[in-house]
């Protein structure tokens, strides 16, 4: 590949094969691997563009990456060329007057809401990796805490410029608030991991920075009362966030972050995030929430230390069982009033199998997270027992009416449970476009979504 090295004008900004560091070839777990012959660190659309066109001229892949936080294998490269797109990190405007800022893809999202915030603005979308990258973000559309109020990445972006797979430069959507002049076509690239092009300037929507927080925590005698109450929330107000932990889950949280949960007694939380403009909003929204609920107890944070801290047990839930022992991250979505009947087919397949799990999530949307244990299993032992719980819970999320992803994406590590959920007609219309934007396949072509 000496040629490519004609279209980086800087040299230091290519690595070769061997030279490659180890975390350049896999995501954010570190337990999969792959190779690469070379990796390449872009400053410029430009330099995006001709090193695409070089590899489509020469059927090369193509593995796009910034932070490396993905879950499901969707950064570990098969061969050929690495993106990385971590030093386009620079804020193209702020732009005050429609509420938009634009970036290049390899921004930090803690140091674009950090930007923001200074000037009373907010950007809400929230996933638990600070340090994954706005391209990162929105190429597998994430989540977060706060979505049950604002939304996911998705709502978020307001234009993309994307380098296609000959090279060829487009742009898609503007700073309008309203657009209905035909096909939608910026939303083809959020959450498509990379396959159909690469993203390298996004335009994202921004909003008045609430004012003030607060943060309430419910405790229930069940599980089952926890989740009963959440509807009953929901018709109630639109949190903030809205989190369900039980007190043993909890309570690896309290051993990692040092801090101890209020309503030490109860056997499972709802915990509740609330925003306003004006602590009167708050105060309103606090009387309607409680005047609302059966069959619990609350705790109100009444200083910010103490809203941090309940946040950082909730925070701290998967560090601490990493800092115990492997995991692997299940991220799957149920229909809300699902939720128990999926956290206790968990425990019920954890007591079959022996092996620990530990069910936690996003009790607004559905989105149940699922740390299972490894627990100094042997390779072989541990694989085998993954995929009979994998197949378990996976099928049992189809039956109850959920998906297997809902934040992380589907990667390399959820093709059967994809084939499960999605028609084969659904994914063969995927695979048509796929065909169409990159007739090579050369994109991120590794990942799931873009093969029989």
């Amino acid at each position: 590949m000496k040629n490519l090295a004609d279209l980086i004008a800087d040299p230091q900004r290519i690595v070769y094969q061997k030279a490659i560091a180890q975390s350049q070839l896999s995501d954010g777990l570190k337990l999969k691997f792959g190779h690469a012959d070379v990796l390449v660190y872009p400053l410029t659309t430009a330099e995006v563009a001709a090193i695409v066109k070089y590899a489509n001229d020469n059927a090369i892949n193509i593995t796009t990456r910034g932070a490396g936080t993905n879950l499901v294998g969707s950064t570990i490269p098969n061969g050929g060329i690495i993106i990385d797109l971590s030093l386009m990190n620079k804020l193209i405007e702020l732009d005050k007057q429609t509420f938009t800022v634009t970036v290049q893809p390899g921004m930090l999202l803690e140091d674009l809401q950090q930007f923001v915030e200074q000037h009373d603005l907010f950007y809400p979308p929230d996933p638990g990796a600070k340090n994954a990258t706005i391209g990162g973000n929105i190429s597998t559309n994430a989540g977060g805490m706060r979505a049950v109020k604002y939304g996911v990445t998705r709502d978020y972006v307001q234009a993309i410029e994307v380098v296609m797979a000959d090279g060829t430069v487009l742009n898609f959507g503007s700073k309008n608030v309203k657009d209905n002049t035909g096909l939608s076509l910026k939303h083809l690239f959020i959450g498509s991991e990379g396959t159909l092009g690469i993203i390298t300037q996004c335009t994202l929507k921004l909003i008045a920075k609430p004012k003030v927080f607060e943060t309430v925590i419910l405790g229930f005698d069940s599980l089952a009362q926890a989740v009963a109450n959440i509807t009953t929330i929901l018709q109630t107000l639109t949190p903030t966030a809205l989190e369900l932990v039980e007190r043993q889950v909890a309570q690896w949280g309290e051993r990692y972050s040092g801090f101890q949960f209020p309503l030490a007694d109860a056997k499972a939380y709802l915990i509740i995030m609330l925003d306003a403009l004006d602590t009167q909003s708050i105060l309103q929204q606090r009387q309607l929430l409680l005047a609302n609920l059966s069959d619990c107890r609350y705790y109100v944070a009444e200083t910010a230390q103490q809203a941090n801290q309940i946040w950082a047990v909730r925070g701290s839930l998967v560090r601490a069982v990493e800092a115990v022992t492997e995991q692997d991250p299940i991220d799957t979505v149920v229909p809300i009033n699902r939720i128990a009947d999926f956290i206790t087919f968990t425990k019920q397949l954890s007591e079959e199998t022996g092996v620990r799990m530990l069910a936690f999530g996003h009790a607004g949307d559905g989105n149940i997270h699922l740390c299972i244990l490894r627990d100094g299993r042997s390779d072989s032992v541990w694989l085998t027992q993954l995929t009979q719980i994998h197949e378990a819970l996976y099928q049992k999320c189809h039956e109850l009416g959920g998906l297997p992803s809902a934040e992380h994406g589907i990667g390399t590590a959820k093709v059967n449970y994809f084939k499960q959920a999605i028609p084969e007609k659904n994914r063969h219309l995927m695979q048509l476009i796929k065909q169409q934007y990159d007739p090579k396949n050369i994109l991120n072509n590794q990942v799931c979504i873009t093969q029989n």
